[in-house]
């Protein structure tokens, strides 16, 4: 089989570039959300970040949690795919449970706490509230897609 590359400038400026992203949804016995508030923005988010080239999505999530939160994780299963289409992130979600640590910020957050559902609902924008909210339905994984303020329409 004879495959053919270019290497030509024009096809390779216009070829899309996505970066892939990981968070981690960390349920509470209690039903409780880990959630961090963000030191760049003072957002409250879940937990995570860019994921690293030789990484699995598994370990970054559980990289990423504990980096921002003190808090070591068992990665239960994916529930959201979510795309950012202005910035070009696509963010891999998982639910995950607390097994160990403590609660501490880092350089990345300024707070870490536990919100219950409803607490989520209020204290964060959709499109990250979503991610969460997503994943104690139990109907996932979610595929979605926003522009960084709203959610795109489901068609």
């Amino acid at each position: 089989m004879l495959l053919y590359m270019s290497n030509s400038v024009s096809e390779a400026q216009s070829t899309p570039l996505h970066s892939v992203s990981v968070a981690g949804v960390v349920v509470r016995e209690d039903g409780k959300l880990l959630t961090i508030r963000r030191a760049d923005n003072g957002a409250w988010e879940l937990p995570g970040g860019v994921l690293e080239l030789e990484e699995t999505p598994e370990a970054g999530v559980r990289r990423e949690v504990w980096e921002e939160t003190g808090i070591h994780v068992e990665v239960d299963e994916l529930t959201g795919v979510y795309k950012n289409t202005t910035r070009g992130i696509v963010a891999l979600v998982f639910r995950c449970k607390p097994v160990g640590g403590e609660e501490r910020t880092s350089g990345e957050s300024t707070a870490v706490t536990w919100f219950t559902p409803e607490e989520v609902a209020e204290s964060m924008a959709e499109v990250y509230s979503i991610r969460l909210l997503d994943a104690l339905d139990g109907a996932g994984p979610h595929v979605r897609s926003h522009d960084g303020k709203r959610l795109a329409p489901v068609r």
